[in-house]
C-alpha cells in the first residue's frame, strides 16, 4: 500500500513544454508514472513526449481523468497555475517550483483548500511510492519498495537517508518532501496522519531542521495519536541563531526553534533522534525489532 500516489495515479504536468517540465516528465515516464498529459496555457492542442497538451488543468482533467498534477511553472506564473489547478477536480497538487512569493502561495493555497485539494510544496522534491509512481524530481534509482515511510523538509537529506535505508535492505512505502518554505501546503502532522492510517507502513523517518515549530507539533501529535514508531533527524545543530540556512523557513527565531531544543522535545515525546545521518538506519532497525 502507499499514501497519496500509487501505480494507478493519473498525473498531468503543469509546465510540460518548458525545459524543466519536459525533462522531469520524461524521467517520471521512464520510472513508470502514468503521465496522461500536460498543461501550458496557449499551447493546447500540441503534443510532447507523445502526451497531449492542454490550456488548463480543468481541460486536461476532463479529457484524461487525471487526479494528480505536478507543477514546474516559473515562480512569477506560479500563483496563476495553482489557482488554475484549484479550478479542477484533482485531489493532489505537487508544487516543485521554488522562489514563489509567500503571499502568492497563501492565495493559491486558500483556493486549493476551498476545493479540498491537498498541496505538497512549494520548493520541494515531490514524492515517490517506490516501484509504483514518482511525482517530482526524486531520483528513482535509490528507492526500494518496503514498509518505512519518509517525510522530510529537505530534499537532499531525504536522498541521503533513503539511500542508506535501501543499502541496508530497508525499503520505503512512500517518501515525501514537504518543502522548506515558511508556508507549505502539507505539514509533518498531515503526513504522519496518513502514515499512521496506512496498514503497510510500519515505521516513519521524519527529517526536520531549524526554524518554526512543525517538529514540536509533530512530537505532540506522535505522543497522543500514533502507535507506529517515528525516528527523527534534525539538520542545523551548528547553525548560528538569526542566520538563514538554505531554506527560507530554516531560520531560528527563538530558543524553541533551535535544533537542540527540537531534539529535546522529540526525545521527550518518545521519538529517538539520530545525531548524524549514518545513525538513522540503526534506529530504524531497532524500531522494527531488527
Amino acid at each position: 500500500m502507499s499514501i497519496l500516489i500509487n501505480k494507478n495515479s493519473e498525473v498531468i504536468v503543469q509546465g510540460i513544454t518548458g525545459r524543466d517540465g519536459s525533462f522531469h516528465a520524461q524521467q517520471m515516464i521512464e520510472y513508470g508514472t502514468n503521465i496522461v498529459g500536460g498543461v501550458t496555457p496557449g499551447k493546447g492542442g500540441q503534443t510532447i513526449l507523445d502526451r497531449p497538451v492542454f490550456n488548463s488543468v480543468a481541460e486536461a482533467v476532463d479529457a484524461t481523468g487525471a487526479d494528480v498534477s505536478v507543477m514546474y511553472v516559473p515562480a512569477k506564473f506560479a500563483k496563476a497555475a495553482i489557482i488554475d489547478a484549484a479550478q479542477s477536480t484533482i485531489s493532489l497538487l505537487v508544487v516543485i517550483t521554488e522562489g514563489i512569493p509567500t503571499l502568492d502561495v497563501l492565495e493559491g493555497y486558500e483556493a486549493l483548500q476551498a476545493k479540498g485539494i491537498r498541496m505538497i510544496g512549494p520548493n520541494c522534491p515531490g514524492l515517490i511510492t517506490p516501484g509504483a509512481s514518482k511525482v517530482g524530481i526524486m531520483p528513482g534509482s535509490i528507492h526500494a519498495p518496503g514498509r518505512v515511510g519518509v517525510v522530510s523538509r529537505s530534499g537532499t537529506l531525504t536522498y541521503e537517508i533513503v539511500k542508506a535505508l535501501t543499502d541496508a535492505g530497508i525499503g520505503q512505502s512512500t517518501c515525501i518532501g514537504i518543502g522548506g518554505d515558511p508556508v507549505i501546503g502539507s505539514k509533518f502532522i498531515d503526513i504522519l496522519t496518513l502514515f499512521e492510517e496506512d496498514a503497510e507502513t510500519d515505521a516513519v523517518v521524519m527529517v526536520g531542521e531549524i526554524g518554526g515549530q512543525d517538529e514540536v507539533k509533530a512530537a505532540e501529535f506522535f505522543q497522543s495519536h500514533m502507535s507506529k514508531p517515528v525516528i527523527g533527524f534534525l539538520a542545523g545543530l551548528t547553525a548560528p541563531p538569526g542566520r538563514r540556512m538554505g531554506h527560507a523557513g530554516a531560520i531560528v527565531g527563538g530558543e524553541d526553534d533551535t535544533a537542540d531544543a527540537k531534539r529535546a522535545r522529540l526525545e521527550a515525546a518518545g521519538i529517538p533522534v539520530a545525531p548524524i545521518i549514518s545513525e538513522v538506519t540503526p534506529l530504524v532497525k531497532q524500531a522494527l525489532g531488527g
